[in-house]
């Protein structure tokens, strides 16, 4: 099934995790690689004692936290009737990890993985109805972490950012800027073995040395730049983010997967291109006019998203055991 377009599902309501009516939020932890991961449980307002219910991991776009884009679909999820997980990747909020603030794919794809394993162990949840969603960067993340994975039954992919080699390329000042970039990772790796991590913030509307300069949605407080966001980027991670193939995971990606996306949001080339990889059950929606950042947090845009997302785990767990 491919559809191009999905139409209005009515007007919707911006909720916040803190004001969500009848969503309970429980703080919980794991471990991986010897790390404590700190998330998220968001459970719906009628949740029962003893149920079990369908899961779903969120993960979020690069440098976030759980309590940005990834802890609003969760919530979403749990509004739906899903057991939602939001966590922090480790080095980033309020979990562990020497290194921080570093954006490894590798790194955040086995976290993924670990959170899974953890979810299928929670007894609220029906450990043969685990699904994720992946938002913005992490889109590549997740595909790979539910490919061949028996705790994934399906996987959707909102405002996913998918690259390889030539987006990266065209984005980063062609070959030579990303060069310059993957050198500077390079020294800044160096320095992180010699006890001198080297960061930058990541977004501001001032510092043009930021990451993130002047970018909506990271440098307005009434949005992403919250108080537990770190705001801060390892230079480390140009070389594992730059030379990373998200659009390659389509080629192991073995689950039923549903895309939600925009032509007008960022690099839809490379989400067409993981999308003629992929094999088996694909869908995709495009929405007309959508920004990378309206998917984030713009009430009537995440309500479509997270309706289309529910419906598909719905189907898929139908068919499940």
């Amino acid at each position: 099934m491919r559809l191009s377009t999905l139409s209005a599902i009515g007007a919707a309501l911006l909720h916040s995790t803190a004001f969500a009516a009848g969503i309970e939020t429980r703080p919980v932890s794991f471990q991986n690689d010897g790390v404590t991961l700190a998330g998220m449980l968001h459970l719906p307002a009628d949740y029962k004692p003893g149920e079990k219910r369908p899961g779903v991991l969120v993960t979020g776009a690069w440098t976030s936290i759980k309590e940005q884009m990834s802890g609003l679909y969760a919530e979403e999820m749990a509004e739906r009737g899903f057991i939602a997980l939001a966590f922090d990747f480790r080095g980033w909020g309020q979990s562990g990890g020497n290194i921080r603030f570093k954006e490894d794919p590798a790194a955040k794809t086995d976290d993924i993985v670990a959170a899974a394993n953890f979810m299928a162990t929670l007894p609220e949840i029906d450990a043969g109805k685990i699904a994720g969603l992946g938002i913005c960067a992490s889109a590549g993340y997740m595909a790979a972490a539910a490919s061949g994975n028996p705790d994934f039954t399906a996987i959707s992919l909102v405002a996913p950012w998918l690259h390889d080699k030539a987006i990266v390329e065209r984005i980063y000042g062609g070959a030579d800027g990303v060069s310059r970039l993957i050198a500077t990772s390079r020294e800044a790796e160096e320095a992180e073995r010699n006890g001198q991590p080297r960061m930058i913030v990541a977004a501001s509307a001032n510092d043009s040395t930021a990451l993130m300069y002047q970018i909506p949605y990271y440098t307005e407080p009434t949005r992403g730049l919250i108080p537990q966001y770190d705001n801060k980027f390892n230079l480390g991670s140009w070389e594992p983010w730059l030379t990373y193939d998200s659009v390659a995971t389509g080629d192991r990606l073995d689950k039923p997967t549903l895309i939600v996306h925009s032509e007008a949001a960022a690099v839809p080339q490379g989400t067409h291109a993981f999308l003629a990889r992929l094999h088996g059950d694909a869908s995709e929606i495009w929405l007309d006019g959508v920004t990378q950042f309206d998917f984030y947090d713009n009430p009537q845009h995440v309500t479509r998203a997270a309706d289309a997302v529910a419906a598909h785990f719905e189907r898929i767990n139908r068919g499940s055991r």
